[in-house]
């Protein structure tokens, strides 16, 4: 069985919507606690709900998976009450590495891009 969250997901208020294999939607309603000093949604938050995506999707063929590699984009800002949600498919399957996109949406507004490659270790038995 997958896991489909953990505590740090939980702490932020993030909720799994898709865990299929290498495809993961995760959700989280950006609150006032997220905010930045200028008063727009923290990069950090974004990166964790694209982190969290990425770990779900990166995970979900049953071989554990780290992350090797990570990238973020930032393209807009995001203020408190949007709904967001990030979007993570599989670019690349190897036997030993895999490459995920992340998009981040604000309903079909894209606000941030990451990208990530894993390293899939051997599958415990």
């Amino acid at each position: 069985m997958r896991a489909t969250t953990d505590p740090y997901m939980q702490l932020l208020g993030l909720e799994t919507r898709v865990l299929e294999p290498g495809r993961a939607v995760v959700a989280a309603q950006v609150k006032p606690e997220h905010l930045n000093i200028h008063g727009s949604c923290h990069g950090g938050f974004l990166y964790s709900l694209a982190d969290a995506a990425f770990a779900l999707a990166s995970n979900s063929h049953d071989t554990p998976a780290v992350a090797l590699s990570t990238q973020m984009l930032y393209f807009k800002a995001v203020k408190a009450g949007e709904h967001l949600e990030a979007h993570a498919s599989e670019e690349n399957l190897g036997r030993r590495t895999a490459t995920y996109r992340i998009e981040i949406r604000s309903k079909e507004r894209v606000v941030a891009l990451f990208t990530g490659t894993v390293f899939r270790m051997e599958a415990e038995g």
